[in-house]
């Protein structure tokens, strides 16, 4: 991907912000997020490392239909990777509205903007191994938001995988901060296991879901699933640690597809891929 206009939306995430330091070297980004601090210190970062990157920044928030009307008006953006959102299963639980207004709403928002210009070339949605057999708020209005995107149009496609390690909130970060502390790692459960990939494998696998088209849902092979108590060991085998049962919303396992997904999926290299 060269000489294009990128809008990244949740740009001080993990996902947006090694998204944008993978595509800078070669394209024009703009990000948007809500945390002001965050993402222009991510902005920063970028320009520091080679100076000559184009990388200009704003925040703001999906929620506001103003805000992005401003946004498409002034940049123009020909590629739109939209990883904005609420993505932790517990505060989903215990503030469903903001979930959902962010993760459906703001999908909803982006979409109708998106399709007011010409210059749009690909929408790429990401999405999460959450929404299949959804348990949690945070799956349902990602299930939701995927449901929109995959309706949308010629220049959507959405992409899927699993949990993220090193991701912001996950579980190697609250680990390292456990030990720190002198605590002992929390386990949520013996049987807990979930497909685990890292942050710049996930980013190269979302830009090339980009070639996408038709609404279709890219979902990556992601191997064997990973036992957490299994992990937990590797990471730190001789820390104490201490199982806390599972919370509001969460499953022992996860899956990639449903049984019907599965049944129509076609595999290309690293990709599952589902048409609409």
């Amino acid at each position: 991907m060269k000489n294009k206009r990128i809008l990244i939306t949740g740009g001080a995430g993990s996902i947006g912000s090694e998204l944008a330091r993978q595509l800078s070297p070669n394209n024009k980004i703009f990000l948007l997020d809500i945390n002001e601090t965050d993402v222009y210190q991510v902005r920063e970062q970028i320009r520091n490392e080679v100076h000559d990157h184009w990388i200009y920044s704003r925040t703001g928030d999906v929620r506001n239909k103003e805000t992005l009307r401003d946004l498409f008006e002034d940049f123009k953006p020909q590629v739109v990777f939209h990883a904005a959102a609420l993505k932790n299963v517990t505060p989903g639980e215990e503030y469903p509205q903001e979930t959902i207004d962010t993760n459906v709403q703001g999908t909803a928002n982006m979409i109708a903007e998106a399709k007011r210009w010409e210059c749009l070339e690909k929408f790429v949605f990401i999405s999460t191994d959450k929404v299949v057999n959804a348990h949690c708020i945070m799956g349902m209005t990602k299930k939701l938001a995927e449901g929109l995107v995959t309706k949308a149009g010629h220049e959507f496609v959405a992409v899927r995988f699993g949990n993220v390690l090193g991701s912001s909130g996950s579980v190697l970060e609250i680990w390292e901060r456990q030990v720190k502390n002198g605590d002992p790692i929390t386990i949520t459960d013996e049987k807990m296991e979930r497909y685990m990939m890292t942050i710049p494998e996930a980013c190269e696998l979302v830009i090339e879901a980009s070639k996408g088209k038709n609404g279709e849902i890219y979902i990556l092979d992601m191997g064997k699933k990973v036992n957490i108590l299994e992990l937990a060991m590797k990471y730190h085998p001789y820390h104490p640690q201490e199982i806390i049962g599972i919370r509001d919303g969460e499953t022992l396992s996860e899956e990639l597809m449903t049984e019907e997904e599965e049944k129509r999926a076609i595999k290309q290299g690293r990709f599952y891929i589902l048409k609409p």
